[in-house]
């Protein structure tokens, strides 16, 4: 028995109107995290990183968005 299990079917609430989901990629290193970005100031919100497809379609899942239509910055 655990006493802490993982949720699968997790989604982020966020501003749709001023957050959209982005990836920060590290040109170095190829590090990847994914968050939100907003869009009046251009504060980026670390939600999570990502190590391979898996990560990257569990966030695309908790917000609710394609994976291809995440946006990536270097």
């Amino acid at each position: 028995m655990s006493l802490f299990h993982k949720n699968r079917n997790t989604v982020l609430v966020y501003d749709r109107q001023n957050e959209i989901p982005v990836i920060h990629a590290s040109i170095c290193t190829g590090e990847e995290v994914a968050g939100l970005k907003d869009l009046r100031n251009g504060h980026f919100r670390e939600i999570m990183l990502i190590r391979g497809e898996e990560d990257l379609q569990k966030f695309a899942d908790a917000c609710q968005v394609r994976a291809e239509d995440i946006r990536k910055e270097y």
